[in-house]
């Protein structure tokens, strides 16, 4: 806390001022001990897709390029693969250890429109998804580099509200044909899509289910864009990923990842579009890194059962970052049972997000959330909230049933959200300031607020929280707020 405290004492006009600071900057004064940064260890020998085979003309299929040079690279030990200007048409990437995917600019790799290229697998005993785009498993030494871009070809899989797009763009979506829902509200890229929780009901009741089976809900088990899991040592430096056709950069029990100078882009309209979701890994920096989202912005997830009662996800540097639409700007849950602690979020800008900081769980996939640092940042065209806390969420899919939503709600594995420390932020305007949404059985609590400037319609809002504590906190330029009665004895000021 002390350290935390000394790093804020700066006046908040002060803090607001444009600067860069480095990654070493925000590890020494992170308010707890992060450790070093770890880049991977890859040797530095290099080679070019165009010599296994790689042709960048935008209608050659590369899939089978790319497995050679990477199993061959592989083989060698390691080395930086390079992807020259071209545009590199494939199908799913599957990475091995100790290699650079290097894309160079100017290079853009496309990942096929055509879904049957993504094959369904069985990721685990029973269990089955599509390949993803990128993705790779138990790895060590792995990086993604340079300026070139990733594209996911998203737009063949995504379905899209009518309500988050111009009527020009739902025409031109009529226009595609495919399908819409009996309301008329959500256009679907097939069918099987639109059908999909009720397909997947009826097959997930059969008995020994086959790959077989789940291919007709390719289209509903749309994929993450870069999935890589169980990873010791991963960077990614640099390039572009967009046009996901769900979460773009959705890495998975990764131990020291440095992801910086990168940009995540997905629409506005991208259904569950997230633009970056780290889950369940340790020892991570996101740096110098812009997001543009359909859903949440920069993500925290968790879950699994915490060993040893350590949180499954823990020591994040989050700096000099900016999300634009989406969401949320800084984000944590829905799941986070797996427990989260020792997050600090610093000089970050949210520009035209629903909700500026979004924290959100619910039970049945709940944990405890607790050591969050939030400061110096800056908050502009806030649709919603500033902030906003709860714990009765409910994820609603496009197209998902009432009943699987309110399934969602188990009364097991119950979400705690504790000791957050928000110091020096500036919101420009926003509809609501705070909103704060409890369980009646396990309360919100011990929340502070330090030089915090709000321009909002609403105040202080919510139910179920305790010692909510306001230290130089405006809104609309003043500390005599409207706060909830629910709320009266929770909010202490000073």
């Amino acid at each position: 806390m002390k350290k935390f405290a000394l790093v804020c004492l700066l006046s908040l006009a002060a803090m607001f001022q444009a600067q860069v600071n480095s990654i070493e900057y925000y590890i020494k004064n992170a308010p707890f001990e992060f450790g070093e940064m770890v880049l991977p260890t890859i040797p530095e020998t290099s080679y070019n897709i165009k010599d296994f085979g790689g042709v960048g003309n935008g209608t050659t299929l590369n899939t089978k390029a790319f497995e050679k040079a990477i199993t061959t690279i592989s083989e060698k030990g390691g080395g930086k693969l390079i992807v020259p200007a071209g545009i590199w048409l494939t199908g799913p990437i599957e990475l091995k250890s100790k290699i650079n995917f290097h894309v160079e600019k100017g290079a853009v790799i496309q990942f096929s429109d055509d879904i049957s290229q993504f094959p369904v697998r069985e990721y685990s005993k029973g269990k089955f998804d599509v390949t993803p785009p990128l993705w790779g498993d138990k790895l060590t030494d792995v990086a993604f580099t340079g300026e070139g871009i990733f594209d996911g070809a998203g737009e063949v899989w995504r379905p899209v509200k009518k309500f988050k797009v111009t009527k020009e763009q739902w025409a031109a979506l009529l226009q595609k044909g495919s399908v819409v829902s009996d309301d008329g509200k959500i256009w679907w890229p097939s069918a099987n899509a639109m059908n999909g929780e009720k397909l997947a009901k009826i097959i997930a009741a059969k008995k020994d289910a086959t790959i077989g089976d789940y291919e007709i809900l390719r289209h509903y088990l749309r994929p993450m864009m870069f999935t890589l899991s169980k990873v010791t040592n991963l960077l990614i430096d640099g390039p572009t990923f967009r046009n996901s056709p769900k979460f773009v950069i959705n890495p998975k029990n990764i131990t020291n990842l440095v992801i910086r100078n990168t940009t995540v882009y997905n629409p506005k309209w991208a259904q569950n579009g997230d633009g970056i979701d780290i889950s369940a890994s340790k020892n991570v920096i996101i740096y110098n890194t812009r997001v543009n989202a359909g859903d949440d912005g920069i993500c925290m997830k968790s879950s699994g059962t915490p060993k040893d009662g350590e949180a499954n996800l823990q020591n994040i540097i989050i700096a000099e970052c900016t999300v634009n639409e989406g969401h949320g700007g800084f984000v944590i849950g829905s799941n986070t049972d797996g427990g989260m602690k020792n997050i600090f979020v610093s000089n970050c800008l949210f520009d035209g997000t629903d909700i500026g900081v979004r924290v959100k769980s619910n039970s049945g996939r709940g944990g405890d959330v607790s050591q969050i640092f939030i400061q110096n940042i800056v908050m502009k065209n806030i649709i919603n909230e500033a902030f906003s806390f709860d714990t009765f969420y409910a994820d609603a899919p496009a197209g998902s049933s009432k009943a699987s939503q309110d399934a969602q709600f188990t009364g097991d594995k119950v979400p705690y959200f504790h000791d957050f420390y928000v110091n020096n932020v500036q919101c420009e305007s926003a509809d609501t300031a705070f909103s704060f949404t409890g369980l009646p059985t396990k309360f919100i609590e011990n929340l502070y607020f330090k030089n915090v400037d709000i321009k909002s319609k609403h105040g202080i809002v919510g139910k179920f929280a305790q010692n909510l504590v306001f230290e130089n906190v405006k809104i609309n330029g003043n500390t005599d707020y409207k706060i909830d009665s629910a709320l009266k004895q929770a909010v202490v000021k000073k």
